[in-house]
C-alpha cells in the first residue's frame, strides 16, 4: 500500500504519475500553479531530452516544457 515517491525527472518516458509535492518557496510554487502544476494532478511525461535537456509533461491536456532543476523539485507517485 504504500507507494513510492520520486522526482520528476525519474519517471520514465510515457510514465504517468500524480504531483504529491511541490519542494521550493512561495514563489517557485507560485509559478508552478499558475502553469497548472499543482498537488493531486495527474502529469505524464512526453518526451525528455538529452544532456540534462528539459522535459515535455502533459498536465490537463496541455503539453509544457519544464526545466531539469524545476522537475527535479516536484515530487510524484507513479501510477
Amino acid at each position: 500500500m504504500n507507494k513510492k515517491t520520486i522526482p520528476l525527472t525519474h519517471l520514465s518516458l510515457r510514465g504517468e504519475a500524480k504531483i504529491i509535492e511541490l519542494v521550493g518557496g512561495r514563489g517557485f510554487q507560485r509559478r508552478l500553479r499558475v502553469m497548472g502544476v499543482r498537488e493531486g494532478q495527474k502529469i505524464k511525461v512526453v518526451s525528455k531530452q538529452p544532456f540534462h535537456g528539459p522535459l515535455t509533461v502533459a498536465i490537463n491536456g496541455c503539453q509544457m516544457t519544464l526545466g531539469r532543476g524545476m522537475a527535479q523539485r516536484i515530487i510524484v507517485e507513479e501510477l
